[in-house]
């Protein structure tokens, strides 16, 4: 059993339920409450920086910006590679990428109007649709689909990694990133994939409360939960900035 999120993966599980250090278990209504404190966290530093942005121009969010990207990338590793602190490092991870979300969307609100609250409606809409369609098993998490999901993911990150390379020498990939029917197209593929990944979180939290996970993995699978809700929201940001641009 695979998951495409590395910080949701059945080894993971595994290796919590036979903590013996554990007293209380991992429940499904503990995870989706840790989940909303995240948010609520993540909300609060992005609220900041859109006040500050807002109020005293861009150059007053840049280093905040940069702080959220790299702070949070070095604290979500933490996080996964010490999962006992989650109760600790995930909310600092949360407001950190409340830092970076907070910064980006106050740029694309400046050049697009109203774009911000189309990609948050987006974003909670697609959850709570994905969650209903869980929960009634109208998808059925296989091992192919894992596998599926996993390797779609894999395609997505390299892509982006390069990306990223060639743009220390003043390069990218071409059309992908653009407002053509290419560009538009590549952004549906990719948030189709973030998607998918929501159901593959959801299974592995019921996995992880079924297997008698200790209570500390409420903190990190709700970590992992927002991980791919950051990311489906930076992509629907994305696709409509793509399409205001047409």
């Amino acid at each position: 059993m695979r998951t495409a999120n590395p910080a949701l993966n059945e080894a993971i599980f595994k290796q919590a339920a036979e903590d013996e250090y554990s007293v209380t278990t991992m429940t499904i209504g503990g995870t989706v409450n840790k989940t909303a404190i995240l948010l609520m966290l993540v909300l609060l530093t992005a609220g900041i920086m859109w006040q500050r942005f807002m109020t005293l121009g861009p150059e007053a969010v840049m280093p905040w910006l940069f702080v959220g990207l790299i702070g949070g990338l070095v604290m979500g590793f933490v996080t996964i590679f010490a999962k006992r602190w989650a109760m600790y490092t995930a909310p600092v991870y949360a407001l950190l990428q409340g830092l970076l979300i907070g910064s980006l969307s106050s740029y694309f609100e400046t050049m697009f109007p109203g774009i911000v609250i189309q990609a948050v409606g987006l974003t909670f809409g697609t959850l709570f649709l994905i969650l209903t369609i869980y929960k009634t098993g109208v998808i059925k998490v296989t091992n192919k689909f894992r596998v599926g999901v996993a390797a779609a993911t894999g395609a997505v990150f390299l892509v982006y990694m390069a990306t990223w390379i060639m743009g220390f020498f003043g390069s990218t990939i071409p059309y992908i990133h653009g407002s053509g029917l290419i560009g538009i197209g590549f952004s549906l593929v990719v948030i189709v994939i973030a998607t998918l990944n929501l159901i593959l979180d959801f299974d592995f939290i019921e996995k992880g409360a079924e297997m008698g996970a200790p209570k500390y993995m409420e903190w990190y699978a709700a970590f992992g939960l927002i991980v791919t809700l950051i990311w489906l929201y930076l992509e629907f940001l994305r696709l409509l900035s793509k399409l205001r641009s047409r």
